[in-house]
């Protein structure tokens, strides 16, 4: 569910006093186990994590004018949920987290990369807090860029970002490849006519 906040602080003033609570103990967690290189802020109406343009220009292949995220906090309507795209993607990232998790003894509601949780006690900070520890913010970009790669993501930028203005070079000389304009045809010149002689009859 996205909100209209504008910042962190706004988005934890709206919510429930119980999610409040329970959003503020996983970022808690989140920020103590953060590269230094990532940023907090609101991204896409959620609590995002990601790495500022500073660090990597080309931002989100998405949408580059978005920067490249790393996680997301957010209430949703019938839960809450944390979003790993170090997770996603990536097979050795998402074994880890998935076997780490299992050896706490609690149920993983995951789905690609979004763990879903009601309460606090779904979840199993420690991993979590090791999730992220373990993904530095130059480590992650250099993962995210030989995807990109591998999938021929970084080739065609896709939506708005595709729509890149033309040079003023190219719009002209698209101009000089129309066609010249069809020339007139010559006016033709319409014959004298000559006029009948007037004939006068003799009398014999």
């Amino acid at each position: 569910m996205q909100s209209k906040a504008a910042t962190v602080k706004q988005y934890l003033a709206e919510l429930p006093t119980d999610r409040r609570q329970a959003i503020e103990s996983v970022r808690k967690v989140i920020l103590a186990n953060l590269d230094k290189t990532f940023e907090e802020g609101m991204q896409y109406g959620v609590i995002g994590y990601y790495v500022p343009h500073k660090f990597f220009p080309a931002g989100y292949h998405c949408d580059p004018r978005q920067p490249l995220p790393f996680a997301c906090l957010a209430s949703q309507k019938n839960h809450m949920s944390l979003y790993l795209m170090s997770a996603y993607g990536e097979g050795l990232e998402e074994d880890w987290f998935r076997a780490q998790w299992a050896k706490t003894g609690k149920k993983l509601d995951m789905g690609k990369c979004c763990i879903r949780f009601k309460k606090l006690d779904d979840l199993a900070l420690d991993v979590i807090g090791e999730a992220i520890r373990r993904v530095p913010a130059k480590g992650y970009v250099e993962r995210y860029v030989a995807f990109l790669e591998k999938h021929n993501l970084n080739k065609k930028p896709k939506g708005s970002a595709a729509k890149v203005a033309k040079p003023a070079a190219a719009a002209k000389a698209k101009s000089l490849k129309k066609a010249p304009p069809k020339k007139a045809a010559p006016k033709k010149i319409a014959a004298k006519k000559t006029p009948a002689r007037k004939t006068t009859s003799r009398s014999r």
